[in-house]
């Protein structure tokens, strides 16, 4: 069942409310208010918010064109495979291109240049683009994309490539997922798959070396791992003699130039063996490094737990931070030393109901819902949403009052460094867990980001101020019945 404030913001949606239909595509996109994900109603809700902008004349043109690359950022983020058959493809087709076309490597162009790529070359796609083609037969260009007019269908899979080897070759998020669709569109004729299949069948070793000379990816990897003996075969000895490392070394670096990560890590292990001639330890950290960037288990938490070890020595503003991320990554994998070793690393605190601001979050929570209400002041507003980000996460009284909302979340996990006023408190990490965590934190985001730095004051004005709305906070919702019934 849709939330209040869902409907709120859907109803002032369709009244032509253009920051109503961003939120509300936001909602569509990341399930916020409870809402269902469906990039398809995204898609039309942006839709809309963009051709309001186009339209309107009442505000500044500069405004415009701000607000305008507003709603292209959100829609760079719409997964394009999912809503092919929205009413809104159209625009979502047009814009996609837009941002694709435009001259930077910008976050929104790098993510719009993906999902194209995915839509048009990725073989998991394939019923969707036999759509696309009839699609793109029926309807014209528009005028924007007058320079794609004579592209057709294959024209926009060869550009796509092109999109493809970018990605591929530039430091983004979409670099790994580029790289691995890169090596699933390797050419496979017939006599290299039957290659591979006696391969397989038979173990017919000459049969892995000639598809690896022909170029198969996994084929080099295999061999690469036999030569060293880490493909876990029973009864394999404990070393190997140089010869038969440095085989192994040239199959995987070719592999691992494909952009394999179990290559790059099997690497890593190599040049770890004292037996092995080009013994390197500053290289076996290069190769597992790679390894952990392309997403191997094993090779994040081996690179988190070794910033872990030298966090002394360092050079980073919160110690341990990059060390948390890379083991909280082989966490999400399911690797179970790194659950052991992140609880080391990052304070845990799920569950806001055993946390010292629980009764006063409840009261700031219902403040802020109905702010307008009780009329309340910026200042004041900011801080009730201190109080409940306390709360989720366990602050002490300084930590509340001095914390730095806006540079709290990391991917993972929350950095509170209130040193700038009381340097002697070290820096807490403290683990992003639950949903209602993320949600505090976005919807303080949104309230601090639009105020004046100065507002709060310094820190003798938090004091009396936080005496003050907690005072209020307390008479207004714990004396008054029905208020108290609807915090809970």
């Amino acid at each position: 069942m849709a939330s209040r404030e869902f409907l709120k913001i859907l109803s002032s949606a369709r009244l032509g409310d253009v920051s109503a239909q961003q939120k509300l595509a936001h909602a569509y996109l990341t399930g916020a208010y409870k809402t269902p994900i469906q990039p398809a109603n995204a898609l039309i809700w942006l839709e809309k918010s963009y051709n309001s902008f186009k339209n309107q004349g009442f505000m500044e043109e500069s405004f415009n064109h701000l607000e305008i690359d507003k709603v292209l950022a959100q829609i760079a983020n719409i997964p394009l495979v999912e809503t092919i058959n929205s009413p809104a493809f159209g625009f979502g087709w047009e814009a996609f291109w837009r941002l694709a076309e435009a001259n930077s490597n910008s976050d929104t162009n790098l993510a719009a240049k993906w999902q194209l790529v995915n839509l048009l070359i990725n073989p998991l796609h394939q019923s969707l683009q036999t759509e696309l083609a009839a699609w793109i037969k029926k309807n014209a260009v528009p005028p924007s994309l007058e320079r794609l007019s004579n592209l057709g269908f294959d024209g926009f899979q060869k550009l796509s490539k092109q999109y493809l080897l970018e990605l591929a070759q530039a430091n983004s998020p979409y670099t790994s997922n580029a790289k691995e669709l890169l090596i699933k569109l390797q050419p496979k004729n017939e006599a290299l798959s039957s290659l591979w299949q006696v391969w397989q069948k038979d173990q017919d070793e000459d049969a892995l070396l000639q598809a690896a000379e022909f170029g198969l990816t996994v084929a080099k990897l295999t061999l690469g791992l036999r030569l060293a003996q880490l493909d876990g075969r029973e009864g394999a000895a404990e070393t190997k003699t140089n010869a038969s490392l440095k085989k192994a070394a040239h199959w995987l670096e070719l592999a691992a130039k494909d952009g394999d990560r179990d290559a790059w890590y099997a690497l890593g292990e190599i040049y770890r063996r004292p037996q092995f001639s080009g013994y390197s330890a500053t290289e076996s950290d290069r190769c597992f490094d790679r390894a952990a960037d392309l997403g191997h288990a094993q090779a994040q938490l081996r690179k988190g737990a070794n910033l872990w070890r030298k966090r002394e020595k360092n050079e980073e503003k919160v110690r341990g931070l990059q060390a948390s991320y890379w083991v909280w990554q082989a966490n999400q994998q399911g690797i179970a030393e790194a659950k052991e070793l992140l609880s080391k690393i990052l304070e845990s605190c799920p569950d806001p109901k055993k946390n010292e601001w629980s009764q006063l979050a409840q009261y700031a929570e219902k403040a802020i819902n109905h702010h307008a209400e009780y009329k309340l002041d910026e200042d004041w507003l900011l801080l009730c949403h201190r109080i409940v980000i306390a709360n989720q996460f366990n602050f002490s009284k300084a930590e509340l009052l001095l914390c730095e909302v806006g540079q709290l979340q990391h991917e993972h996990c929350v950095v509170v460094d209130i040193r700038w006023e009381l340097p002697k408190i070290l820096p807490r990490l403290i683990q992003i867990e639950t949903i209602q965590q993320r949600r505090a934190l976005l919807a303080a985001g949104k309230t601090f980001a639009g105020t004046e730095i100065n507002l709060e004051g310094n820190l003798r004005q938090r004091r009396y101020r936080f005496d003050r709305v907690t005072h209020w906070l307390t008479n207004t919702f714990s004396k008054n019945p029905i208020l108290a019934e609807a915090v809970e």
